[in-house]
């Protein structure tokens, strides 16, 4: 049976339907998908959708999720197919241009957040005036998710956000404006860390407090491995990182530390199986000191920190 054959289809019918077959194809997350696909199409919120769990489905609501559940069955992100997520509490718009947010990726966020509200001389200390005079460089963009959410919690600070995609770009532009930081979160377009040398606010070394990157990283030898939701729909641009998953990450730990003034932070996301590697590439550097992995919410070696070396003037 399909929704559209019965026009008794309710809510909680439509759930029950749709959470069987995400099972059965054993798909991530069934029932949050279910609601998700739902709640989308209904106009409402996830949590809305169980205080009228009776409500019939129109013709037109049950010809859509059956559209839906097809693609969704299809191994498409739901993300996707709703056209947006949530990261750090905000929701952000994606489609096949850019990576979905990822829980794993907050990491980068709680790290500058806690150092910036802690250190003297990145940021005031006031709610109003969080991140006085701090520069965020947030390289390979992508949705904009860190660079967007950062100027959220930091009010005062400012942002040079940068992707190789165009593409990318312009979707990041669309989430800032909806989240109105677009006064303080500026874009560029260029390869890894070029396009912060054209910039006026990045162009001198030691410019920048915080330099976040979510770069491409899966290795080559785990690109097999990877989950067809992702493989098949997100772009491949933004998810190879070379032989070793290492061919951007260590351009960063590389050349990154010179962007930083005294006592500010590198933050690059990895994956778990390069983590170690990426941290001796760190602690090599003589720019750079007190490197370390931190793990993400599920407990996997995930964001590479390091500080800037030198004596910082607050």
């Amino acid at each position: 049976m399909t929704p559209a054959a019965d026009q008794s289809w309710t809510t909680r019918r439509l759930l029950a339907w749709m959470t069987q077959a995400f099972e059965q194809r054993d798909l991530d997350a069934p029932r949050r998908m279910a609601e998700a696909l739902v709640a989308h199409v209904l106009g409402t919120e996830r949590l809305k959708l169980y205080m009228d769990p009776d409500r019939p489905a129109s013709p037109l609501e049950r010809q859509t999720l059956r559209d839906l559940v097809r693609r969704a069955l299809d191994h498409e992100p739901v993300q996707y197919l709703i056209g947006e997520e949530s990261f750090f509490g905000l929701m952000f718009h994606v489609d096949p241009r850019v990576l979905i947010p990822r829980p794993s990726t907050q990491t980068i966020v709680d790290e500058v957040l806690r150092h910036s509200r802690k250190t003297p001389g990145f940021g005031g200390h006031r709610e109003s005036d969080a991140g006085a005079g701090v520069l965020i460089a947030d390289v390979c963009t992508g949705s904009g998710c860190v660079g967007i959410t950062l100027a959220k919690h930091l009010p005062a600070a400012r942002v040079v956000a940068t992707d190789v995609s165009d593409d990318a770009l312009a979707v990041a532009r669309t989430n800032a404006a909806r989240h109105q930081v677009d006064d303080r979160v500026e874009f560029a377009r260029g390869d890894l860390l070029e396009p912060l040398d054209g910039h006026p606010a990045t162009r001198g070394a030691g410019s920048v407090d915080y330099l976040c990157a979510n770069p491409p990283y899966i290795p080559d030898d785990e690109w097999a491995d990877v989950e067809p939701n992702v493989k098949d729909h997100e772009p491949e641009l933004a998810l190879r990182g070379g032989a070793d998953g290492l061919d951007l990450a260590r351009l960063l730990v590389q050349d990154g530390p010179l962007r930083l003034r005294a006592g500010g932070l590198l933050l690059v996301e990895v994956a778990a199986s390069r983590a170690d590697a990426t941290r001796e590439l760190a602690e090599r550097h003589p720019d750079l000191s007190s490197a370390r992995i931190v793990k993400d919410s599920d407990g996997l070696p995930r964001t590479l920190v390091a500080e800037r070396a030198g004596r910082r003037s607050d």
